[in-house]
């Protein structure tokens, strides 16, 4: 499965090819989307959360949304299988 590209980003506005909601915030993985509702974590990474990642080998990559997209767009370009949470309004 490959991970879906970030199709565009306004404020407040995301949509992810392949798929036919917009969400204001989203997870997206190897072969799916999702809304982010923000509400069940938080909006910050719990840094157990990041270590538990890290331990298993996993790069994690935080940037600015814009930037973030970017980045992993490019990344699905390139093949690699990726997974991100965005928020649209930062």
């Amino acid at each position: 499965m490959s991970s879906p590209e970030i199709a565009s980003l306004s404020w407040g506005h995301m949509k992810v090819k392949g798929c036919s909601s917009s969400y204001k915030d989203c997870k997206v993985w190897p072969g799916g989307s999702r809304a982010w509702d923000w509400r069940e974590t938080g909006t910050d990474v719990p840094s157990s959360t990041v270590e538990f990642v890290r331990q298993r080998g996993v790069e994690l990559i935080v940037l600015q949304t814009e930037k973030a997209i970017t980045e992993y767009n490019n990344l699905v370009g390139q093949g690699a299988k990726v997974g991100g949470i965005f928020h649209s309004t930062c």
